[in-house]
Order: structure tokens, then sequence, then C-alpha cells
């Protein structure tokens, strides 16, 4: 016909690389090449997924603008190259077996259960009606389950359920929302439940999550197996539980999680502001920290001397199921003995959880890798993570550097993450734990073997933490023979966490602010000022040394502290004060020899310690029973007190006298040697003597501890804003980075920020990592990434 103009078929390759496989990313390029009348095929390879499409120029350029605009929420492309190609004639669209090379890919994490199956897990005549495995391409486990790439149910747990017809049928079909959803399965061909005693004994019931649900109401504490490890879960209402709980688990103080059944019972017991729902409804589920009502039934001892409840609400179908029969708020706290990992497999969990629960909750499908539940809080209107573990690891943090060898960052022994950097992708780890415990330091070894396995990683460079005894710094030097080592001072590694994330490759103004981290000169830092970039440090000022009576004791016995701090400021000890009369007779004697004659006495410049002995002078805590507990405790009566944001305490900001510090440059016991430290002689020092007595003084004076402990919090922000000063004034530099423990402190860091904004800074925190030592590990290697590549070693 005149005037039609007809379009001849041509080709495209394309290759797309990122979180592509296990998240429906086949289906969909199944439906849209057959929307667009497309032709050609798709394959899922170990570096990511690559198809020919063949078709009209004009669907083909609908098909690519859909591809990005529609594709499934969960699934993240990071790259799509595109290539022409001339036309081969197919006669359908077709999806191919998987086909595994050398290369590696994205891997999503275990996604929160969605609406889908939620509504089919409560639906009668479905037939998967209270299955507490059902799943989809859209939900489910992923990480947990999968043992190598390509993402196929061959190289996951779910490999020893072979799948029944039907469900075979669902996953062969690109049309069905379980198309290759690695995890499908169903009450015949699945997964189950089985509740046992502490003895391993199966309790003989065809409902087990009911028969939970029924333990629970009556009291007893029980272990669920969940998606990367084991719960215990009790009545959080049940004051008499909850107690024993803590007996159990010898975790006196530290506040548990809960888990509620929706928003309405959640906004029940806690204030929620819209991007708090937003934060507790994504599909991570992360567990947010909420104030809590006043007229909260939860009982007290869940969260004892804190302002907030950490809430989560069901993200698998075990939780769906359970909350719907127990219907009122359960502690869902991890699965181990104090400072322990959690437990995973069956055998493990019956031996070391027997002692702590009443019964088990078990299911028969395998956890490959084990992970903590998230925590994050709300600030400033945006998530701000304190805990980085399920559903949010392993995805990467985007890095821009120059150049990219693959580094592998061991961390701290504290909150511990290890990190691998690789192709501009920082690959941080799940929450590890402590590893002064030998099975977490186990379990930080199998992690990072199974990351190295995932995604093809094999180490350049190993970079560690200047602390000797860290484990993991130990661990590092293990391949001191066989690989580049690079040392990295802690606080520089912290402020460079934070320069990755907003990509500020450039010089700042560092504020590091922790509980300690090792210092070249052999003292521990933790009070610290700096200018940084990736290549070093200078330390421009820190918080004036004082000794620590007893090393690691003191820090769990904040007294020691407070009288340290009292005998060296003001000279005297006050014995009008209640914390000091409780020290016995014996221990007095025994710090003031150690004090005197610097027995077991470390310097700090710490900010955590300092905290620690203003909350024992305030007669707020003198036993710590988990880490940060005094500053946590002086931060919550803070909050509560009465004066203005200009009321603050005296300080001296005085010139360092140069013994205190010596200009050392790394050392590292590898041929990868330099000087990164540009200068390690601090300018200034922030003398803390007026501070002190001034607070001895409002003691004295009966100010209430809430009014103290604010108008500490707001000398710590002029401390911040007045250094932060003078450093602009001798460079010019005005962008200031604010990382480190004691940064968690979110009345500390709104306070540092609006002081800082008020006076023409720019202020970065953290968005994506920890400001704990959870982010440390990403400030190693992109330090270590950038020293390797530079003419410093």
């Amino acid at each position: 016909m005149d005037g039609v103009v007809t379009e001849v078929p041509v080709l495209k390759k394309i290759n797309i690389k990122g979180i592509v496989q296990g998240v429906g990313f086949r289906p969909f390029i199944y439906r849209l090449a057959t929307k667009y009348q497309l032709k050609g095929w798709i394959i899922n390879t170990s570096s990511g997924v690559e198809l020919e499409v063949e078709g009209t120029p004009s669907n083909l350029k609908k098909f690519l603008a859909s591809l990005r605009l529609e594709a499934p929420p969960i699934s993240r492309i990071e790259s799509l190259v595109t290539e022409d190609g001339e036309a081969r004639g197919y006669h359908a669209f077709e999806i191919r077996e998987s086909r595994k090379d050398y290369g590696y890919q994205l891997i999503s994490p275990d996604i929160a259960l969605c609406s889908d199956c939620l509504r089919e897990l409560f639906d009668p005549i479905d037939r998967r009606y209270r299955y507490p495995f059902i799943n989809c391409t859209n939900c489910g486990p992923r990480f947990t389950i999968i043992k190598d790439i390509p993402y196929d149910r061959a190289s996951t747990t779910m490999s020893s359920f072979p799948m029944c017809p039907t469900c075979q049928e669902e996953f062969d079909n690109p049309l069905n929302r379980r198309f290759h959803a690695q995890p499908n399965a169903c009450p015949t061909c699945g997964p189950h439940l089985f509740l046992t005693t502490t003895d391993g004994k199966k309790i003989n019931t065809e409902e087990p999550v009911i028969e939970t649900s029924n333990f629970l109401k009556k009291g007893y504490i029980v272990a669920i197996k969940g998606l990367g490890g084991f719960h215990l879960a009790c009545d959080a209402q049940n004051g008499k539980t909850v107690k024993l709980l803590r007996e159990r688990k010898r975790r006196p103080y530290k506040p548990f999680a809960l888990m509620m059944i929706d928003l309405p019972q959640v906004e029940k017991h806690c204030y929620v502001n819209e991007e708090e729902r937003k934060l507790l409804t994504t599909p991570q589920v992360p567990i947010v920290l909420l104030r809590k009502r006043e007229n909260s039934p939860v009982a007290q001892s869940v969260t004892p001397n804190n302002n907030y409840l950490g809430v989560m609400l069901p993200y698998t179908p075990i939780h769906h199921l359970l909350m719907s029969e127990f219907e009122e708020p359960l502690i869902m706290t991890s699965g181990n003995l104090s400072e322990e990992p959690i437990a995973y497999e069956n055998e493990e969990a019956l031996e070391r959880l027997k002692d702590l629960a009443d019964f088990f909750l078990f299911h028969n499908r395998d956890i490959y890798t084990c992970y903590d539940d998230s925590v994050y809080t709300v600030f400033e209107d945006q998530p701000y993570p304190v805990r980085r573990a399920r559903s949010y690891a392993p995805s990467p943090v985007k890095v821009n550097l120059k150049e990219d060898k693959i580094v592998l960052a061991c961390g701290a022994d504290l909150k511990n993450t290890f990190c691998f950097i690789k192709d501009g992708y920082a690959f941080l780890s799940q929450h590890n734990g402590d590893l002064e415990d030998y099975r977490t330091f186990t379990h930080f070894k199998n992690n990072v073997e199974i990351y190295q396995r995932l995604f093809r990683l094999k180490p350049e460079v190993i970079a560690y933490d200047l602390h000797p005894d860290y484990f993991s710094t130990q661990y590092a030097l293990r391949f001191k023979d066989e690989l580049p080592l690079i040392g990295i001072q802690h606080h520089h590694a912290h402020i460079a966490s934070c320069m990755a994330e907003h990509d500020l490759d450039e010089t700042v103004i560092g504020v590091a602010l922790d509980g300690l981290g090792y210092g070249t000169d052999g003292q521990l830092w933790g009070g610290e000022f700096m200018l940084v970039d990736y290549k070093g440090y200078e330390r421009i000022g820190h918080l004036e040394y004082l000794s620590v009576p007893g090393g690691d004791l003191a820090g769990r016995k904040p007294y020691r502290l407070a009288y340290s701090y009292m005998k060296k400021l003001l000279g005297f000890i006050p014995d009008d004060l209640p914390v000091f009369n409780r020290i016995s007779p014996e221990e007095t004697q025994l710090l003031k020899i150690q004090i005197e004659m610097g027995i077991n006495t470390p310097l700090t410049s710490s900010c955590g310690r300092l905290f620690d002995a203003v909350s024992s002078l305030l007669d707020i805590c003198q036993e710590v029973t988990y880490e940060s507990q005094a500053a946590v405790e002086l931060e919550m009566i803070s909050e509560k007190g009465n004066v203005d944001d200009n009321t603050s305490y005296p300080f001296t900001i005085n010139p360092s006298p140069p013994t205190l510090s010596v200009s050392t440059p790394y050392s590292t016991p590898s041929p990868m040697r330099g000087r990164e430290v540009l200068g390690d002689e601090p300018k200034y020092l922030f003398n803390l003597k007026d501070l002190f007595q001034a607070i001895y003084d409002d003691i004295e004076n009966g100010v209430p501890p809430s009014d103290i402990g604010l108008k500490f919090h707001n000398t710590l922000a002029f401390m911040i804003l007045s250094m932060s000063r003078l450093i602009r004034k001798e460079t010019g530099i005005n962008k200031v980075v604010l990382s480190g423990g004691c940064f968690q402190n979110r009345l500390l860091l709104q306070k540092s920020l609006n002081l800082l904004r008020k006076d023409r800074f720019e202020p970065f925190f953290h968005r994506q990592v920890p400001t704990n030592d959870g982010g440390l590990s990403l400030g190693q290697a992109v330090i270590a990434n950038v020293l390797s590549n530079s003419s410093l070693y």
C-alpha cells in the first residue's frame, strides 16, 4: 500500500549485570519480548544475563525503554550494554538453560514475603494455604540458601527437595509468578516444620505453629528457626518470662528486639512518623528503633533504661503464621548466648540453646549463610543504619575509584564486618559480631570464604586495623608472606568510610568520635579531629589524654574512669558523690596505686570513655553489661533535659605539647611500605578540667542529671564546631565528615549538625553503612585500594 513503510527486523545483543537473577528478571524479559513481538533468547550466566532480541527497530526501542522503567522491584540493573547484530530469523523467544562461566554477579539479599504470597498464605482454597515456606520470584530466601552461582536450584540448599509436578509446571512457565523461583515448593514436596522438646524429641502435632503459639501464651521461651538463623521468642508483655530470658541468655540490660503483627499494633506501642512507617514496611523489613509510648503494656524489662523499642514486622511465612495466632508483641532476639554468633543449624542450635529455650520450632531447609536482623533508625527523614545484615547484605556499596585492585579489608574486632572491593563495588559483609568469641571468629572466616567463592574474589591486597591484639589483624597477618598488607589507622578508616559513601575524593575535616582505636603513638585514640584524604591524614587535635585504670576493666566499670578523670583533672576525689562512696576501700586503694604508679593505665583520648565517666558521675550507670550501655543510658536521660541549645559547659583548646604524640609511619609486615601519615603530631588538644569542674558544681547544686546530660551533649557539639572553625580558618576546608560509634547518639549527631550548618559548614554523616565499627571495613578497603595504586608503596 502506498505510504506504508515496512520495518526490516534487526537484532540487538544485550548484556545486563546487577541483581538480575532470582528476582523474576527472565520471566519479565519474556513477557516484555512477547508484548513487543520480539524473538530470540535470554540466558543466565555467572556474570549476569545475556539476551538476543530480534524485531522491528521501533519495537526494540520500546522494549529497551520498558526494560529499565518496568524492571522487577527487587532487581538492580548496574550496567546494560547493547550491540547491533545481523537478524537470525528467530521464530520465538525462549529462556535457555543457564551457563556457568568465570564471571560473577550481584546476588539478591533475602526479601520479605510479598503481598501476593501473603494473600495466598491465608486463602483457604489456595493449595499453599498456611504453608510456612511459600515464596515466589518477588520474595523469599536468596543469599541464605545460595552455595554458588549462577543462581539455580542445584546450587542452593533447596536441591534436596525435588519439585512435585504442579510446582515444576509453575517453575517452567514463563508467565507464572514462580517461574524459576528457585525455592519454589509446596506442602507436597517442600520443607516442613516440626516442634521438639529440648532433648530433641518431636512433639506430635499437625499444627506446630499453633502449638508454638500456645506455648508462648503459657509463658514459655521457644527457639524458632527463621531465615538466617534462630530467634529466641517469648511474650513481650510477660515480665516474668522476660526476666527468665535475661537470666538464661546472660543479658541483664541490653534491649531485646520485638516483632509486632502490623502497623496498627506498632502504633499502639510506639510513636511512628511517616518515614518510620515506610522503613518498617520496605521489602527489607529491618528492626526499626522507635520511641515507645509511656502507656505501652510491653514489659519495662524489654528495653530497660531506654526510651525506644526495636520493632520489626513479620517477614517470613512462619512469622506471619505465628503472629496471626499469638496476636500480641513477641520478643524476637538472636538465638545465642550473650555475644556468641547466632545459631543456624538444627543440631548446633539444640546443643547451644537447650538451656535457653523450653521448646524448639525447627524446619528442615538448611541455612547456608546465616545472618542477624538488620537494625535501623530514621534520622532527618532517612534511614540511618545501626547494624547492616539481613536483607541488605550482600548488596554492594558503589565506590568511585580511579584504579581498582581486589582488596580484602578485615575490619575491627567489635561489630565486625569485612569488605571486598572489586570493579567499583564494595562488598560489605553482613554483621559478624565480636571476634573475641571463638565461634564468631570461625563464622567470620567462613563468611570470607563464601564471599570469595560467590563473587569470584581473589584478594590482591589485604587491609587491617593497627591494633596488634585484634583477631581481625592477626587473621590478616597470616598472609604476610603471600600478599601485600596495609595497616590502616582506625579513625582514618572511619572517616574514609563516610567519604566513600558520599564520593568525597578530596581533603576534608574529619571528626572521629568513638570508644577506642589504636593510635600510631601506641595510645588509645577516640576523640579525633583530622585533615583526611584517602592517602593519609593529619591529626590536628584531640581530647586530652587521660588514664584508663585497668584497661578493659574500666570499660566495664565506668566508676573507675570517673575516679581517674576527677583525680587527674580536679586533683581530688569528692567524698560526697554517691559513686565514690560505693567503691570498696580495697578497690579505692588499688585505683590510687594504679593511677599514681601508672600500672595498667593506658592513656586514651576517647570520647566514648568520656561519656562513660560522665554517666558514672551522674550515677546513671556504674556497671556496663553491653557495649556503650553507660553512654546509651546517658543519652536516654539527656533527651528529657530542659536546657536550651546554647547552654553548655566551658572547655579550652590548648596548644598540644610536642611530647604527647610521635610522628610515625604505619608499619606493615610486607614489601608494601610507605608513609601514609601526613602528620601525626597534633597542634591542639581539648583540656577537660573546666568541663569536669562545671559538671561537679552542677551536681553539688542539685541540677537534675537530665539537664546536666543535655548540657554535656551541647558542649560536645560546641567542641566539634570550635575545632572545625579552627581548621577551616587555617585551611579553608569547609566539608566536615562525622564518623565513629559516638554518632550513633542521635542527640549528639543532631546538635552537631545544627551548629555546623548554622556556621555554613557542609557536614556529612553515614547513610549506607553504620557509623560504628560495622562500617569501618569500607574505609579500610578504599584507603588500601588507593594506597596500593599510589607511589607511596
